[in-house]
């Protein structure tokens, strides 16, 4: 004998079990919503309410509840419905005047507004500027760099370079090729405080100089490899003395394309007679303003963040060793950078760009 009243039978078409399957499997949803998928799924295997609220760890009113919430309303019925609450104590045209305030207009004296500067100018309350500011993506206190490039060849320059990263020729290797110069071996004057649990690692903000280096480095885009050596200056001479190494480590049946920057340094008529004797060297040179273009500076950025900033070197030789020892770990699990932005994409953005600076952005 059946016990309590019948229930209505539920039964999902394929459209409603792969959105509630989808929303089961969630990892970025609400738990509460996920869990009310689960409970449609299952009654849906013909699981009883009891059974539903054991496995899910509920109570059999809860599962009912949205048993029913889901036969009458669909999937649109397992999410929460919108509560009175109080009403909103700033009005749109407020709103509308704090904003232009802070886009427009900068405080008597200074470079940009505070929350608490413009809370008391606009007579606001400081956590409702701060709720404003963040539902319309306003930070006045922070800024970003950009700087345009010059060059007259700056579109031929972009697709020549981007053509070869998105399709690099056959029988060759395409080197992103630089110096970082003045890296300092920094020894901080008193010992480093250990991370522990509660607290961040402490040091010292003064330090003894021993010296510097300088790192050349060439990355191979194919396979995420580099060549690089130390040396203590930056001059044509030693550029010249990686080209050198960069041909020992280059299989002589490739033929190698370089991409550099303006440096004066690459353009040296020593440097130029020593690539024209070599044919199979190809020079391809950033747009002036335009090292970003070039991957290398990526690979530079992560030894600078991971081996270099926070370490604390006695002398010039340890920090070369730091260096080598971050290389060869690096080489032994390289990837590629992956290059996805097209010439056009590039060009793109820089047009938006422009049109902020003119004022005739939409």
């Amino acid at each position: 004998m059946a016990l309590g009243r019948p229930k209505e039978s539920l039964v999902l078409s394929t459209q409603q079990r792969e959105q509630l399957e989808g929303i089961a499997n969630s990892r970025s949803l609400p738990a509460a919503l996920v869990c009310r998928a689960q409970i449609i799924l299952l009654s849906a295997s013909g699981k009883t309410n009891l059974q539903i609220a054991e496995h899910l760890r509920l109570t059999n009113t809860t599962v009912g509840k949205w048993r029913r919430r889901f036969l009458k309303q669909d999937v649109a019925g397992l999410h929460d419905e919108l509560r009175p609450g109080r009403p909103r104590p700033i009005s749109d045209e407020r709103i509308a005047q704090l904003v232009r305030k802070t886009l427009e207009t900068k405080p008597e004296g200074g470079t940009h507004w505070s929350i608490r500067r413009i809370a008391k100018t606009a007579r606001l309350s400081k956590s409702t500027v701060h709720r404003v500011w963040q539902a319309f993506g306003l930070q006045p206190h922070r800024q970003k760099q950009f700087k345009l490039s010059t060059d007259p060849f700056f579109v031929e320059k972009v697709r020549d370079i981007v053509g070869l990263y998105l399709n690099p020729p056959e029988n060759a290797v395409v080197l992103c090729v630089d110096e970082k110069s003045q890296i300092q071996a920094l020894e901080r004057t008193q010992p480093l405080l250990p991370m522990g649990l509660g607290y961040v690692e402490g040091v010292t903000h003064d330090y003894r100089r021993h010296g510097t280096t300088t790192l050349f480095a060439a990355l191979d885009t194919a396979e995420g490899k580099v060549i690089t050596q130390c040396r203590e200056r930056h001059r044509h001479q030693e550029y010249l003395g990686f080209l050198k190494e960069i041909e020992k480590n280059v299989p002589e049946h490739l033929d190698v394309h370089i991409i550099v920057d303006n440096y004066a340094t690459h353009k040296h008529s020593r440097v130029k007679r020593w690539l024209a004797a070599r044919p199979r060297f190809h020079v391809h040179f950033t747009p002036t303003y335009a090292s970003w273009l070039n991957q290398v500076e990526i690979w530079f950025n992560r030894i600078t963040q991971q081996a270099i900033r926070r370490g604390t070197f006695r002398s010039v030789k340890e920090l070369v060793e730091k260096i080598d020892q971050y290389v060869q770990n690096s080489n032994r699990h390289a990837q590629p950078f992956v290059w996805t932005a097209t010439a056009d994409s590039i060009f793109a953005k820089i047009q938006r760009l422009c049109e902020r600076i003119s004022g005739t952005a939409h």
